[in-house]
C-alpha cells in the first residue's frame, strides 16, 4: 500500500538521520517538535538517537533496525552489544524510548 503524497505535502515534517545511501534508519518530526530536538547522533546505518527536550524531561529516541533471521550470529551479536553500549550511555535521570 503506498503513501498518499498529498498526505504528506499537507503536514509540516522534517527528517532526521537521512543521507543518500541504501540502507539505515532515519526519524521523521512534526515541525513544531523541531525547536525541542538538542542532538541527532547516528551511530551505524543500524541505531540512530535522537535526543530532545520535553518539558523538564530530556528524552532520547532510539531507532534502530535489528539484523534479519539468517543473518550470521557475529552480525546480531554486535547490533545488541551496539544497542545495549548506547543505552547504557544515558544517564537515569534521562527518558529512553525506542521507536
Amino acid at each position: 500500500m503506498g503513501v498518499n503524497s498529498s498526505v504528506l505535502e499537507a503536514r509540516d515534517i522534517s527528517c532526521f538521520g537521512w543521507e543518500v545511501r541504501q540502507n539505515g534508519v532515519g526519524d521523521i518530526l512534526a515541525e513544531k517538535w523541531v525547536d525541542s530536538v538538542v542532538s541527532v547522533e547516528r551511530h551505524s546505518e543500524r541505531a540512530l538517537v535522537l535526543k530532545m527536550v520535553l518539558g523538564d524531561c530530556l528524552l532520547n529516541v532510539f531507532t534502530v533496525y535489528a539484523s534479519h533471521s539468517g543473518k550470521p550470529d557475529e552480525e546480531t551479536k554486535r547490533f545488541w552489544n551496539e544497542v545495549f553500549h548506547l543505552v547504557s550511555s544515558i544517564h537515569q535521570n534521562e527518558t529512553v524510548l525506542f521507536a
